[in-house]
């Protein structure tokens, strides 16, 4: 992958590692990184974002064609995910680590979530390729359950005032009548899909009509007597999140994915995002959650 690595090439790499940023106007979203720094900028903040690292040289030049395009789409992404670079002439320890991995060249490109790296691109590619690899990448990520919609938006949604709509369903809420209230978010979501808090309100509609005809008692004793039940665990699960033991619903979900396989595990995972739909994006337990389930899932 690379000679040995002399002080003079260390030097030259490190002043370019310097110049970078600026030339590229100090973006947040495009970092270097260093053996140093790895573990805090890329181990530890993929556990709240994705981060791809693009793995370079100045004699690379496939890496020069890369490199640009992978700037471009971190921008553009406006902190939905984060590209750290890393000089592999620079940095010998991740260089070694890449030789390791069995990595025969650069560039070569990973993604890191929640602890865990991911290969992504071995090889320059065009920027419509590189655009399809990482919007596949993101829509699994999202499936998955490990990167939000919306994620990296400026600003958690806002509820508008005086919304007649809402009001329609706030009060359906209020009376019982849910069918009523999943009409109101219907259309909110109709004229405005990605509203957050429509999305929310959909999603406790169905949480409540699920655990309408459920006797709690029976539901607790069959989730206690089948642990590797999948179904049996999301009932409870629903019934913690309508009695506001929302850290006790996600702990459930999320050790059913740990113990099963297959389609129980692919239940239980699909229930707790559903689950996470009740409750505001930002809310910081669906944070946690999310990276507990990454753990789980990896």
């Amino acid at each position: 992958m690379h000679g040995a690595v002399d002080l003079g090439a260390r030097q030259a790499a490190a002043k370019r590692a310097q110049q970078r940023p600026a030339s590229a106007g100090g973006s947040a979203s495009v970092i270097d990184v260093t053996d140093a720094t790895f573990n805090a900028e890329v181990i530890d903040r993929s556990r709240t974002v994705p981060v791809l690292v693009d793995f370079w040289a100045d004699w690379c030049q496939p890496c020069k064609q890369l490199g640009p395009i992978l700037e471009k789409l971190a921008n553009e992404a406006a902190g939905s995910w984060v590209l750290a670079k890393v000089d592999i002439d620079a940095n010998p320890g991740l260089a070694q680590q890449l030789s390791r991995m069995g990595v025969q060249g650069i560039p070569f490109v990973a993604a890191v979530v929640a602890g865990q790296m991911l290969p992504v691109l071995n090889g320059a590619a065009p920027e419509p390729q590189v655009r399809q690899v990482l919007d596949q990448l993101f829509d699994a990520l999202r499936e998955q359950g490990l990167m939000p919609e919306g994620a990296g938006a400026p600003a958690a949604p806002q509820e508008p005032a005086g919304d007649p709509l809402q009001d329609e369903a706030e009060a359906a809420l209020q009376r019982g009548d849910l069918d009523a209230a999943a009409s109101a978010f219907g259309k909110i979501l109709e004229s405005q899909p990605s509203d957050a808090y429509a999305k929310s309100g959909l999603a406790l509609v169905e949480l409540q009509r699920r655990v309408t005809d459920l006797d709690p008692q029976q539901a607790r004793k069959d989730a206690a007597d089948r642990p590797d039940d999948a179904e049996a665990q999301t009932r409870v699960a629903d019934l913690d999140l309508v009695e506001g033991r929302v850290e006790e619903a996600f702990d459930r979900l999320i050790g059913t994915v740990r113990r099963t396989s297959g389609d129980d595990r692919d239940l239980a995972r699909k229930h707790l995002l559903s689950l996470f739909e009740v409750l505001p994006p930002d809310d910081p337990r669906v944070g946690q959650a999310r990276r507990r389930l990454a753990s789980a899932l990896f």
